[in-house]
């Protein structure tokens, strides 16, 4: 919680005011190695009242917030940092990834019923809860597609590739919709004669670790608060990301969690004319991405043409002056000739006399 005093109790609450108090949060000491990626507010507290959610235009000295801070590793930071520049491109800045994925597949109703976004990624899985249209709570657990291909390709003693492409083509996390007898042949190395695999052990592989992936999500749910009446998540989970294509992954996950489960898509913000392929729970990550991309350069052209008004405001005013000036010298030139002229007259008509 942090709090700005110093106020007075008539004065109305802007966004400077809420600029000043996120300023604070970044200035609080992260560990060694740490940086402060987003700072979310949560609720807003001014003069004792609670559970604020907008206090822009209200009165008050006194003004609370309670922030959701995300730290992340700069080791990390300056890796992707150095990846994009590799790339021939700009870092504009640091997303949050179950944030970004959260833009493209969620609406604005399931975030204010309460959900949670289970985003399966190739090295992590995320995960991202709103409620009441706030982001309440996230976590990254370290496991995530190639954990999968990895038990694959352990458990059936073949090359990474033959893994990864067995669990995309006939991978499924629920071991029970095989049969004993399906079974798919993998070309030998080198010559060497092909390896049968049945279709119920590879299953039973994926199963496992999809489980475990699975429980310790559920774990961060229950963290959050699930289980309670005002912080249950009416609109269930949404599932995203490329993991998300897996089988039946689905039903696993409505099994173990009791929760409504659908797979997210980004196509709601994408033109009809889209490649489908774009359309997949894969790209989830980017779509959001280039929406968050399209939300700076809208704010940085917005700031540009304020500060632009704001100088034609200035140099306006000060031409306003100028002529102001310049309107009242040429009054005051043509009184003192009038007065000088008049008193030519008067001296005129006294020499007369």
């Amino acid at each position: 919680m942090i709090t700005l005093q110093d106020r007075d109790s008539e004065t109305v609450i802007d966004e400077n005011d809420i600029e000043r108090l996120v300023n604070q949060v970044h200035k609080l000491v992260m560990l060694p190695g740490e940086e402060i990626i987003h700072v979310l507010p949560q609720e807003y507290k001014v003069d004792g009242q609670a559970e604020i959610k907008e206090p822009i235009g209200m009165y008050g000295g006194r003004l609370e917030a309670n922030f959701h801070v995300v730290v992340g590793q700069v080791s990390s930071i300056r890796n992707i940092g150095r990846c994009v520049k590799s790339a021939g491109l700009e870092l504009e800045g640091i997303t949050l990834e179950p944030l970004a994925s959260a833009n493209a597949v969620l609406s604005q109703e399931e975030k204010e019923a309460g959900v949670a976004l289970i985003d399966i990624g190739g090295g992590t899985t995320d995960l991202a809860i709103f409620r009441d249209g706030i982001i309440r709570h996230t976590a990254v657990i370290p496991f995530g597609g190639n954990v999968i291909t990895e038990d694959i390709k352990e458990g059936c003693s073949i090359i990474e590739k033959q893994a990864e492409l067995l669990k995309i083509k006939f991978g499924s996390a629920w071991p029970g919709e095989n049969k004993d007898n399906e079974i798919v042949s993998i070309p030998g190395l080198r010559g060497r004669d092909p390896k049968e695999i049945t279709l119920k052990n590879l299953s039973k592989i994926i199963h496992a670790r999809v489980v475990e992936i699975v429980e310790q999500v559920y774990v961060e749910i229950k963290n959050y608060g699930h289980e309670e009446q005002k912080k249950k998540l009416i609109a269930g989970i949404v599932l995203t990301g490329g993991g998300s294509q897996l089988k039946h992954l689905k039903q696993l996950v409505e099994y173990i969690t009791g929760m409504d489960t659908r797979v997210g898509y980004p196509n709601e913000h994408l033109a009809g004319d889209s490649d489908d392929a774009i359309t997949s729970p894969l790209f989830a990550t980017a779509v959001g991405l280039v929406m968050d991309g399209l939300k700076r350069q809208e704010r940085i052209k917005a700031e540009k043409i304020e500060e632009e008004f704001e100088a034609e405001a200035a140099i306006e005013a000060e031409q306003g002056i100028e002529e102001e000036i310049a309107v009242e010298l040429p009054k005051k030139h043509k009184r003192s000739f009038l007065d000088a002229l008049t008193e030519r007259v008067k001296d005129f008509l006294d020499n007369a006399e």
